[in-house]
Order: C-alpha cells, then structure tokens, then sequence
C-alpha cells in the first residue's frame, strides 16, 4: 500500500521462538511515493459536459483549431494554431488575437505530444497580452457529451469564477 512498515512490528522487538513475528510481505520497507501524473493539468480535463462547460465559463474564448506547430522553452508549451479556425467564444480576443493565434501552456513539459494531429476544442483566458491555454480537449465528432457542451454553451448559468481558481494567475 506504499506505507512503511511501522517501527512496533519488526520482527527483532520479538523473541524468536513465538510466532508473534509478521514479516514484511515484499522486501521493501521503504515506502513507496504516490505516483505523479505525467500529464499536464490542460490535457487531463473531465471529458463530461459538465466538466467542459464550467472550463468554458470560466475561460475567456473558446476555439475549434488545429496545430500547426509547437515548440517548448523553459518547461512552457507554445502553441501556433493553424490558418482555419472557428472561434465558438470570443470574449476580449481583437481580430489580431485570432488571426495569428499563439497559445501559451505553462508547467507543460510532461504533456505528451499529441497535438499536432486532428482538431481540438481549446479554451484559455487572456492575460497580459499573451493566451494562456486552459484545457485543451481532442475533438470527438461523435462525442455527445462535446456536442452537448458547445451546443448549450452560450445558454448555460454561468456562475462567478476567479480567474485564479482555474490557473490563469499562476506564474
């Protein structure tokens, strides 16, 4: 269970001759630590329309776009989108913004690299002048959960997020 085997129960504390002794099971006393996902917070977001809908509240646009390239500098993804796009949630992007698109993922260097095939539903928030990608969700045309989330996002409740809350603020 990658706990330690605890002090009271080793088997030296006993006399030999009783069986009061349990061993530990697999040679390792050490213990083991949790495991670390290798995937960046912007790959492993809930695939629910729930999960997608609030993430499309709480970003400032939402775009369908493939990537062209992308490259990796100081342990941050950045992202060039391809010619064709289609904004779905223009929030404060200016017609420059969206014309050359250049997203930025921070902590990003454990994502895998899938990305530069297919198309994809991006969402991210606009801070300082620069796009910071928030989730990024494989575009799935037979997806109802993703038909659902992009089809109702504008009808949705949005609720008050903060912008903190949701990685924009991080540095």
């Amino acid at each position: 269970y990658g706990f330690p085997w605890p002090e009271m129960l080793h088997c030296g504390k006993f006399p030999s001759d009783h069986e009061l002794c349990i061993a530990v099971q697999f040679g390792n006393s050490k213990a083991t630590p949790p495991p670390v996902s290798k995937i960046c917070t912007q790959c492993e977001m809930e695939h629910k329309a729930d999960g997608m809908m609030e993430q499309m509240c709480s970003s400032d646009f939402v775009v369908k776009m493939r990537i062209k390239e992308m490259t990796e500098e100081n342990g941050e993804r950045r992202l060039v989108a391809a010619q064709k796009k289609k904004v779905l949630k223009l929030g404060p992007l200016k017609r420059k913004d969206t014309k050359k698109m250049v997203l930025h993922m921070r902590n990003a260097a454990a994502c895998p690299f899938f990305f530069l095939s297919g198309s994809f539903l991006v969402m991210g928030r606009k801070v300082g002048g620069r796009l910071l990608l928030l989730a990024v969700y494989p575009w799935q045309k037979h997806n109802k959960e993703m038909k659902f989330a992009v089809k109702f996002m504008f009808s949705y409740p949005c609720p008050l997020y903060h912008p903190l809350l949701y990685g924009a603020g991080q540095h």
